[in-house]
């Protein structure tokens, strides 16, 4: 599992993210450990100043950001298609996925669309990856 710098992610801005970095979350998988379950979540926002659901979609993108290959602007991707966490994707029709990717991409989020068997060996990896994300 690949952890990413939470300067990294978009919609973390630079005062929550030094928030988060005094707490000890200085990477998507410390973000995702610290942000698992509701409460730890609302305990989040509280210490950010930020509604609960902005941290729940910062946790979704870190949990997407598991799957091997996947970084911040894929991750994004995938939102935007509708793949909320790294467990919704392994139920995904690649082929279906890929037609949605090429719909959702006219906003041109990407600058390279991943081929179908990249999304194939996404599919693979978080078939692999267990849950951590509490609702």
């Amino acid at each position: 599992m690949t952890a990413y710098p939470i300067s990294k992610m978009r919609g973390i801005g630079p005062e929550a993210a030094a928030i988060l970095k005094s707490e000890g979350i200085r990477t998507s998988v410390g973000l995702l450990r610290s942000a698992k379950t509701p409460q730890q979540r609302l305990k989040l926002a509280q210490m950010v100043g930020l509604h609960k659901d902005r941290v729940l979609d910062w946790a979704t993108a870190a949990d997407r950001m598991r799957v091997n290959g996947v970084g911040w602007e894929y991750s994004e991707l995938l939102r935007a298609a509708g793949v909320k966490t790294a467990i919704a994707l392994k139920f995904r029709n690649p082929q279906k996925l890929v037609e949605k990717l090429q719909e959702v991409n006219k906003q041109k989020m990407v600058r390279l669309l991943p081929t179908q068997r990249t999304v194939e060996r996404w599919i693979e990896s978080a078939k692999k990856l267990p849950p951590i994300i509490r609702y």
